[in-house]
Parts: C-alpha cells; sequence; structure tokens
C-alpha cells in the first residue's frame, strides 16, 4: 500500500480535479508514505525515499511554474536513474539487481548480470515510453497510462522473468539434516 497508495492517491485526485491538484496530492502522499515506512520499519527505504525528492522537485516545478510538463517528465527520470544505475553497476562489473533482490533469491552470477541488463533496458525502455505518451497524447490517456499502464508493464515484465530466474537458480548451500547425519 505504501507503493500504491500515492499512486491511487494521485490518480482519484486526478479524476475528481485536475493535474495540479493530483501533483499536490501525491507530493504530499509520497512523504507520507516515507515516514510511515519509516514507523513500521524503523529504518530509512532508499527507493521510497529516492522516489519523494523527485516526486517532490518535479512536483514543486510543476506547481511553481504552472507547467505539468515537469510531472509527466517525473517517470522519464526515474526510470531512466534506476535503468543508468543498474547499466552503470554492470560496467563496474556490479550486478546491482543482486544488492536488492538478493534476500529473496539466489542466482548464479551469470543470472544476476542477465537480470540487471534486462531490467536495465526496461526501465530504460519505460523512460522512452513515459515520453513517447506525455509528448504525444492527453492528460487522460498519460494519467491511466502512468497510474494502469506502466504498473501492468513492470508486473508482466517482472513475472515474464520467471524463466530466466528458474533457469539461473542456486541451491542454498546449507546442509539438510539428513544428509549431514550420514
Amino acid at each position: 500500500m505504501l507503493d500504491f497508495g500515492p499512486l491511487l492517491l494521485f490518480f482519484t485526485a486526478y479524476k475528481l480535479f485536475n493535474l495540479y491538484v493530483a501533483t499536490a496530492t501525491i507530493m504530499a502522499a509520497a512523504v507520507t508514505a516515507v515516514g510511515i515506512g519509516y514507523w513500521l520499519d524503523r529504518k530509512i527505504h532508499p527507493v521510497p525515499v529516492f522516489t519523494a525528492v523527485i516526486v517532490l522537485v518535479f512536483g514543486g516545478l510543476t506547481l511553481y511554474l504552472n507547467n505539468d510538463m515537469f510531472i509527466k517528465m517525473k517517470p522519464t527520470m526515474i526510470y531512466t536513474l534506476f535503468s543508468s544505475l543498474l547499466l552503470g553497476g554492470l560496467y563496474f562489473k556490479q550486478p546491482l539487481a543482486k544488492h536488492v533482490l538478493g534476500m529473496a533469491m539466489s542466482l548464479s552470477e551469470e543470472g544476476w548480470r542477465g537480470l540487471t541488463w534486462r531490467f536495465g533496458l526496461f526501465f530504460l525502455g519505460m523512460a522512452l515510453l513515459n515520453e513517447l505518451i506525455w509528448r504525444n497524447f492527453s492528460n487522460d490517456i498519460w494519467v491511466d497510462f502512468h497510474v494502469f499502464g506502466a504498473v501492468t508493464l513492470t508486473v508482466l515484465f517482472s513475472l515474464s522473468q520467471t524463466p530466466f530466474l528458474l533457469k539461473h537458480q542456486v541451491e542454498d548451500e546449507i546442509p539438510r539434516a539428513d544428509q549431514s547425519d550420514r
């Protein structure tokens, strides 16, 4: 809910009012989500903080300059930064997907590199798609894409990686009790 709540509030505020009210709403919701995340876990999570900062900067520019271009560019900036971090990490031989997902799964080094490439290119594609949509379609279409299309594409892309993950999964090296007794 902390990840999707601000997005749903943005959508609701847009449908009830306009893009500027929706922008102010997502700014407040992003900061609130970071605060609630800290209250629940007693630690700062970097991705929501980064997202909140970008929302505040681009949302602030949108409201201050009365120009909705900035809030429409926000997803492009986030996707581009994620892509740059992932692909740049590979340049320095650091598959950053391992640092983000390493607690949830065990993959071979080749698997981590491949997954990092795949997500880096996916986020680059999402940045380009966001640019294409906001520059060529109405606010209504962009908001619908931003709230529903981008989330759906991300979930579908993530699910499509299952065969790759299974192929590169490594078993944990914890000996089972029945084998250690022999």
